[in-house]
């Protein structure tokens, strides 16, 4: 833009000077150079206008809500709702969300709500309650009552600092002192290692807590352990 102004400024500086040696020479010539200037001005006016135009869009900034067809599940307004979840620390904001009363009834059962309400700072892969029922009922009630297998499972979904959508793919380690790995970009987000073998997919992102993003998924991580 900086060299669209400066283009400008001497287009009109070369007009001014070529009105100003005409009218040396003769009235006629200059009242012809009078009457062209004004278009030059406008289309120099022009183009700044237009370059500005165009690169607008470009300058906005990238959206900062949540993302995903999940996120239709989430309720409109109350504690449970996006703006509701704000206000509150990550496992408390997740236990007036009814998508993910399964998780929080797991995180009880672990003795992580404190953990989690307290740290700063955090990044929560959240399974959704279809998550929890895609695991066969003996093998999950088996892992919500041995807590040191609990732990270490849900720990492997909390990464230490809040991930945007666009450092979200990647490797990254885990509370559990583990890594998990994202793949993918935009709001296409799918981790391969699960419980049921099936790849998870993050069906709605960049849910904003007081102290956690959350990207809500359709299946529960298992770290290489597990």
């Amino acid at each position: 833009m900086k060299s669209t102004l400066t283009r400008g400024i001497l287009l009109a500086s070369a007009s001014t000077l070529a009105v100003t040696l005409s009218a040396c020479g003769s009235e006629e010539t200059s009242a012809a150079s009078d009457s062209s200037a004004p278009d030059s001005s406008s289309s120099s006016a022009s183009e700044d206008s237009s370059s500005m135009d165009s690169s607008s869009p470009m300058a906005e900034p990238a959206s900062d809500e949540p993302f995903g067809a999940g996120c239709t599940a989430v309720p409109a307004d109350g504690e449970g709702s996006f703006s509701g979840m704000t206000d509150d620390p990550v496992a408390t904001a997740a236990s007036n969300n009814p998508v993910l009363s399964t998780l929080v009834q797991a995180v009880t059962a672990a003795n992580l709500v404190d953990t989690l309400n307290t740290t700063d700072d955090i990044t929560v892969i959240a399974p959704a309650n279809p998550a929890f029922e895609a695991i066969p009922a003996d093998q999950l009630q088996a892992v919500l009552a041995d807590q040191a297998t609990l732990t270490q499972i849900l720990t492997h979904h909390v990464i230490p600092g809040r991930l945007s959508p666009d450092q979200l793919a990647g490797t990254h380690t885990t509370v559990a002192g583990d890594e998990v790995t994202i793949e993918g970009s935009g709001e296409d987000f799918t981790v391969a290692q699960t419980v049921t073998g099936t790849p998870a997919s993050v069906i709605c992102g960049n849910v904003q807590t007081a102290n956690a993003t959350v990207y809500i998924v359709d299946q529960v991580l298992a770290p290489a352990a597990a």
